[in-house]
């Protein structure tokens, strides 16, 4: 476990629905309760690779949320990956966990993930 809350900005996947349900507060995805924190990536290479092992299913659109970890309120610790990190992720790449709902001030931006015709994810965009 490393504590590197200096990093500039994490991302974060979420259903465009989940993302609107409560404007007016912080964003407490299932994970948070679930499991004590929200899962982030340190990157848009990692985010892409979640997105197509967790996320194929998921409501579309399908956003990503660039965190300012300077302005998150809650604590950011980088882990591993637990069991494994999914296919294309190096094993030794630590994953941002915030340990607390997400501020909505700490959002640097919000991006749109782009699929291919085979329903891959391919990128990032901003949104319009």
């Amino acid at each position: 476990m490393v504590d590197m809350s200096s990093r500039p900005t994490i991302q974060h996947v979420v259903p465009l629905d989940e993302w609107n349900a409560h404007p007016d507060g912080a964003y407490a995805p299932a994970s948070l309760t679930e499991e004590g924190f929200v899962h982030c990536s340190p990157d848009e290479e990692t985010t892409l690779a979640i997105v197509n092992a967790f996320y194929q299913d998921a409501p579309k659109p399908l956003l990503t949320l660039v965190l300012d970890v300077d302005r998150l309120v809650s604590r950011c610790i980088w882990e591993a990956a637990a069991p494994v990190p999914p296919p294309g992720v190096a094993k030794s790449t630590l994953f941002p966990h915030v340990y607390g709902p997400l501020d909505r001030d700490a959002v640097a931006r919000v991006l749109e993930v782009e699929w291919d015709d085979q329903g891959r994810a391919t990128g990032l965009k901003e949104r319009d």
